[in-house]
């Protein structure tokens, strides 16, 4: 989405002001008494993590992108690298360290509601979609018109992509799926005031969650037993990592992150010769 020029440009000093935010929040938050620890209680780090980039960027102060004016009076548009750089490197280098650290046998121990409710989820992603359009066909028809590169259906495969993989993701659907670029504006814009929105009510429930539990009588002894689990093995197994502890983190996320790209330039071409093939 392309906004007006922001005040600071420079991906060092963006990088900068990011890493301060996140220093002062979890500073903050580390206090075990005083005014921040209420704070805490009421407005969960996660979430001021999570919007005061976003407030930043929504008053023009920061931008993933922008337009500016040559002297030939084209207008072109700059990126910050910022974002691609975490999304095509940190990011996944983040995932699978978080996933090696799971506990798969403790998550089936949850039992079958907790795979219930996950497996609802990734189906209500994909069927999300053609649900939608199937009932607003039946209250307005007008409003999910459009053939070939105007057809809703393509836009909401971008949607879904973007709940799924994130903006990245949503690209690739875009380029993929062939959608109608003058449209793809409104689909991004429903993706942030969704997402945005969504994200807030999870974030703030994080520091609710006793209380939400209480009020729908939601049995988390299974959860909680888990937390306790790992907890414990944590204790058993922490240690102060070295130079070479880090290092070998490193390598691992890293060279996950490598072998991805280095296997995504072998599917995307064959992804391409489908699509060309009119297989999609």
């Amino acid at each position: 989405m392309i906004i007006s020029t922001p005040v600071i440009k420079d991906d060092a000093i963006i990088l900068g002001i990011l890493l301060i935010i996140l220093a002062f929040i979890f500073h903050t938050e580390s206090k075990k008494k005083g005014l921040w620890n209420k704070f805490y209680k009421i407005v969960p780090g996660l979430f001021l993590a999570y919007m005061l980039p976003a407030i930043f960027t929504s008053i023009g102060i920061i931008a993933p992108e922008w337009e500016i004016m040559t002297q030939d009076g084209l207008i072109i548009t700059q990126k910050s690298n910022l974002y691609f750089i975490a999304s095509r490197y940190l990011l996944p280098a983040s995932l699978v360290l978080m996933t090696l650290s799971i506990d798969l046998k403790g998550v089936f121990n949850l039992g079958w509601k907790s795979l219930i409710m996950f497996f609802t989820g990734t189906i209500g992603i994909i069927l999300g979609g053609p649900i939608a359009i199937i009932l607003t066909a039946k209250i307005s028809p007008e409003s999910i018109g459009g053939v070939g590169a105007d057809a809703v259906w393509r836009g909401l495969s971008t949607l879904a992509g973007s709940w799924i993989g994130g903006g990245a993701n949503q690209t690739a659907m875009l380029e993929i799926y062939g959608y109608n670029t003058e449209l793809y504006g409104g689909m991004v814009f429903v993706d942030i005031v969704v997402a945005n929105i969504w994200m807030a009510l999870l974030l703030i429930g994080i520091g609710k969650r006793k209380k939400i539990n209480r009020w729908l009588k939601a049995d988390t002894q299974a959860i909680d037993n888990l937390k306790i689990k790992v907890n414990e093995f944590t204790k058993q197994t922490s240690r102060l990592p070295n130079l070479t502890d880090l290092i070998i983190i490193a390598g691992i996320g890293f060279g996950s992150v490598g072998f991805s790209h280095f296997f995504a330039t072998k599917l995307a071409p064959f992804f391409e010769k489908k699509k060309s093939s009119n297989f999609l």
